[in-house]
């Protein structure tokens, strides 16, 4: 029965298609299990597994939000800013704290906006990404800032552990922000899986009407996931900033499509309703792999964006087929029943 349940996991057969894709590039390569290029590939994943947590449970209340990846893009530039306008000298912490406060009032304009006007998530969240470029271009001035403020430059170079491969002699090291990305999912799957909010964020995307009969309240629970996600937004831009040492603009082009091929990939139906965050976690990992190592398989990088169109549509593809599984066997079982209250009577 456990083989069983396995096998009708989505979660499964990423995680097959990850070890069977390492292992070809591995044999291809000789490079992928070396030192450094699995500590650089876990440290790619901390930005994107950051934002995947927080659009995961917008995904999984059946809305969708496009604007994430320009919320935390105006919160490093506005912090940053604020900080070397001010001289700021202190804990970077209050960086962080600053950037969250400012990201989940960002989210949280397209969850009111979303449970008052009651229209597409997808069209209110491509007028509020518009917004908030055209605020961090038109109003902050904003394209590149290369010498940080000394709290958030002394944050680059904060690293756990490095290490160096034996056969290529390459270095790499681990940032502390990889402990950012683990409390992040750590916080992200208590409530979806242990929470009565996360039983509620599940039943507004299986079905608003039945949920606010069952108690939920759907405009704040829609409220709360946007708020949630620009929060985890904010975070991870100026997470991003102490990455890579320094703020531009174009971070974060076309992350809104790599995360949401990455969520939908793990499992998450598109429509909302189901889905985890440990396979949304193993939708990124997949994503990195294929983005980070097509160049060790000789093929150039340009190809990265054909294969995340190709794989959006693969997860919603085998989506759209679960659903209509689960709709049959409903279906079926009602016939079932149907037929053996008939009997019954006969």
């Amino acid at each position: 029965m456990k083989i069983q349940r396995l096998l009708k996991r989505n979660e499964f057969y990423v995680a097959l298609i990850i070890i069977i894709l390492s292992l070809i590039i591995q044999a291809i390569s000789g490079q992928f299990f070396t030192a450094n290029n699995l500590v650089d590939l876990t440290r790619s994943l901390i930005v994107p597994g950051m934002m995947a947590s927080g659009l995961f449970m917008v995904i999984v209340s059946g809305n969708i939000d496009v604007s994430f990846p320009y919320t935390a893009m105006l919160c490093m530039f506005a912090v940053t800013k604020l900080f070397q306008v001010t001289g700021y000298q202190g804990p970077v912490i209050l960086g962080f704290l600053l950037a969250a406060v400012i990201g989940a009032f960002l989210g949280m304009i397209n969850g009111v906006l979303a449970a008052w006007l009651k229209l597409p998530t997808l069209i209110i969240t491509l007028g509020t990404c518009t917004i908030y470029l055209g605020f961090t271009q038109g109003v902050l001035k904003s394209s590149v800032i290369s010498v940080l403020p000394e709290p958030m430059k002394n944050m680059v170079s904060a690293n756990l552990f490095s290490v160096r491969s034996a056969a290529t002699n390459l270095g790499s090291s681990m940032h502390v922000s990889i402990l950012f990305l683990i409390v992040t999912l750590l916080i992200v799957g208590f409530i979806m899986k242990y929470t009565m909010l996360g039983r509620g964020i599940y039943a507004v995307g299986g079905d608003p009407v039945a949920a606010e009969r069952a108690g939920f309240n759907v405009a704040a629970i829609r409220v709360f996931v946007f708020t949630a996600c620009g929060m985890i937004g904010g975070i991870t831009g100026l997470t991003q900033v102490t990455l890579s040492g320094m703020c531009q603009i174009n971070f974060f082009d076309g992350y809104e499509m790599t995360i949401i091929a990455a969520v939908v990939l793990g499992g998450a139906n598109i429509a909302g309703g189901s889905g985890s965050v440990f396979g949304t976690f193993l939708g990124v990992v997949l994503m990195k792999i294929i983005s980070n190592n097509l160049i060790l398989l000789g093929i150039p990088t340009e190809w990265s964006k054909l294969m995340t169109g190709i794989l959006i549509i693969l997860g919603v593809c085998v989506s759209a087929y679960k659903a209509v599984s689960a709709e049959r066997k409903v279906t079926s079982n009602i016939l079932k029943d149907a037929a053996g209250e008939e009997a019954a009577h006969e």
